[in-house]
C-alpha cells in the first residue's frame, strides 16, 4: 500500500459490522458445534493493597456490594476475601476442572505469590494466559508507564510459570491496553474484547493481531454486582440459555464459542460451584461440544481463518483509494475521491462498505452531476460495444446477459429502442443487466420507456447503484 498522501482526521476506528449476517464457518475440529471456553482469573495476592505498593485498598469484584477504596489503609475484610479465592476457591475450581482445558488469566504478581496454584495449574495442562501485572485499574495510566508493566507483566509471568504467554487479557484496560499488548508481546491473541461470539482479527500496531473476545454476562463476576446473580441457580440457568442458543446455531451450520468466565473468591464458594458442576455436565452430555483453551481456539483459527492480505479501503491514501474504486461508478472518479474524504473506518472495508459511502457521494451530488454518471454509462448493446470501446466491466456485464450475441432483429429492436430513449429522457437506458436476462432487459425497456422522466432518472441512478454494487462485489469476491 503506497501512501501518497495523508489520510483525512476522519478515519472512525471502531467496527461496528464484524462479520455481518453470515459470518464464516469456524470449522471446530472434528465438526463440533460449539467450542466452550472456560477461564479460571486468577487475581488473588495482585489486587489493590498498600502491601503492594498501592494507594489504597481493593474495592472492585468482591462479596462487599459498593465497597470503597480505603485510601492508605489495608481493608482486613477485602484480603480475606481474596484469600479465599487463593486459600479454598482455587482448590475446589481445580478439582472440578482439572482434566478440562482451561484457560487461567494469571495476573504476574499474584502468580509469583502462589507456587502452588502454579504447579497445580500446569500439572493440569491449564494454559496460563496473562492477565496483567497487578490487578489493578488502567483507564488514567500513562501510556509509558502501562507499557512498562505490560512488558515487566511478561517478564515475570516467564520467570514464574517458565514459558511467556501466548494470550493477554488486562481487564480494567484503558483505550492503549490492546495497542500496547500487541506492540509489546508477541501474542497468539488478546482477549480484551468483548464484541464477538467468534475470534477476529484486528489491525492493531501496524499488524494483524487475532482478537479471541472474552464475556462479562457468562461470568460470575455477576455475583458481584448490584445488578446480577444472587443464587447458583441463576447462574446455571444464564450458561444454559447461553449454551443453548449457541448450540442450536451450531446445528443450524454457524458454530460459535462460548466463553465462561470464573473466580476463585466468587464460583469458588460451596453455594455457587455446586451450579457450575451441573451445568457443565449438562454440556458435556451433548455431542458436539469442543471444550478448549484459547490457546487452542486462537490456533485453529489462525490456520483456519488467517487474515487477509491486502490494503483496506479505510487505509487506504486517496490515490490508491480512487485507483482502486474510481471505476466503479463509471467513468466518474470525483464519487471515489468525494468518499475518501468521509468518516471510513474497519466498518467500510467491504463491498458494502465501500458501496454506502460512494453512494452517499452520488445521491448528495446535484442533478446535472448524478446526469453526467449516467450518460457515462454506454448504451446496451450499441455502437461502442461493437467497436469494443467498452469498459472491462462493461464488456463482461453485457456479455453475460447475452448481450454480445444478439441476433439481427434483436439488434436492431435495441438500436430503435434506445434512440427513441435517449431522445426522450436525455441520458441511455441503464439496467444492472446481471439481474436480467435478454427478454427481462427488453421488457424492462419497453416498460420504462413509458415513464416520466422524474421517475426515470429516479430509477436509472438505482440502477447505477446496483452495478456499483455488484462490481464491488466481484472486486471482494463477495
Amino acid at each position: 500500500m503506497t501512501l501518497l498522501s495523508p489520510l483525512p482526521a476522519t478515519r472512525y476506528p471502531r467496527d461496528l459490522t464484524g462479520y455481518g449476517e453470515t459470518p464464516p464457518d469456524a470449522r471446530w475440529p472434528n465438526g463440533a458445534k460449539i467450542a466452550v471456553q472456560i477461564v479460571v482469573n486468577y487475581e488473588e495476592g495482585g489486587e489493590n493493597n498498600v502491601l503492594h505498593g498501592d494507594a489504597a485498598s481493593e474495592a472492585f469484584l468482591s462479596e462487599i456490594v459498593g465497597a470503597a477504596q480505603w485510601a492508605g489503609q489495608r481493608h482486613w475484610n477485602m484480603e480475606s476475601i481474596y484469600e479465599y479465592g487463593a486459600r479454598a476457591g482455587f482448590w475446589r475450581l481445580h478439582r472440578l476442572l482439572k482434566d478440562i482445558p482451561v484457560t487461567v488469566y494469571g495476573v504476574a504478581t499474584a502468580l509469583a505469590r502462589a507456587p502452588e496454584q502454579v504447579a497445580a495449574m500446569k500439572r493440569a495442562g491449564w494454559e496460563i494466559a496473562s492477565h496483567g501485572l497487578k490487578w489493578v485499574e488502567h483507564k488514567d495510566m500513562p501510556e509509558e508507564e502501562e507499557r512498562a508493566q505490560i512488558r515487566e507483566a511478561i517478564r515475570l509471568h516467564t520467570l514464574v510459570t517458565g514459558a511467556p504467554p501466548r494470550g493477554w487479557y488486562t481487564g480494567r484496560c484503558s483505550m492503549n491496553t490492546v495497542r500496547l499488548a500487541a506492540e509489546e508481546g508477541d501474542f497468539a491473541y488478546i482477549a480484551d474484547s468483548y464484541a464477538d461470539d467468534l475470534p477476529y482479527w484486528s489491525r492493531v500496531a501496524g499488524k494483524d493481531q487475532l482478537i479471541v473476545p472474552y464475556t462479562l454476562d457468562a461470568n460470575d463476576m455477576r455475583f458481584a454486582s448490584p445488578q446480577g446473580f444472587n443464587s447458583g441457580d441463576q447462574f446455571e440457568s444464564y450458561l444454559r440459555d447461553s449454551f443453548d442458543t449457541l448450540y442450536e446455531e451450531g446445528q443450524e451450520g454457524a458454530p460459535k464459542m462460548l466463553s465462561i468466565g470464573l473466580h476463585c473468591r466468587l464460583v469458588g464458594r460451596p453455594g455457587r460451584v455446586a451450579a457450575l458442576k451441573r451445568v457443565l455436565a449438562y454440556m458435556a452430555s451433548h455431542d458436539g461440544v469442543w471444550f478448549a483453551t484459547r490457546e487452542q481456539i486462537a490456533d485453529h483459527w489462525a490456520a483456519q481463518h488467517p487474515a487477509k492480505a491486502g490494503p483496506r479501503p479505510s487505509e487506504m491514501d486517496r490515490a490508491s483509494f480512487t485507483e482502486a474504486f474510481g471505476g466503479v461508478f463509471e467513468h466518474s472518479p470525483w464519487i471515489a475521491e468525494g468518499a475518501h474524504a468521509l468518516q471510513l473506518g474497519p466498518t467500510h472495508d467491504s463491498a458494502l462498505g465501500v458501496h454506502s459511502v460512494l453512494a452517499r457521494v452520488f445521491r448528495d451530488a446535484p442533478d446535472e452531476k448524478r446526469l453526467a454518471v449516467l450518460t457515462a454509462h454506454p448504451d446496451l448493446a450499441g455502437k461502442l460495444a461493437q467497436a469494443k470501446r467498452l469498459t472491462a466491466e462493461s464488456t463482461s456485464e453485457q456479455a453475460g446477459a447475452g448481450l454480445d450475441a444478439l441476433t439481427d432483429d434483436e439488434r436492431a429492436a435495441f438500436t430503435e429502442l434506445n434512440e427513441t430513449y435517449t431522445a426522450k429522457f436525455g441520458f441511455p437506458f441503464i439496467i444492472a443487466v446481471r439481474d436480467n436476462d435478454k427478454a427481462s432487459i427488453m421488457q424492462a425497456f419497453r416498460r420504462r420507456i413509458e415513464n416520466d422522466r422524474a421517475t426515470e432518472f429516479a430509477e436509472a441512478c438505482r440502477q447505477v447503484e446496483r452495478i456499483a454494487e455488484l462490481r464491488l462485489l466481484d472486486k471482494f469476491g463477495a
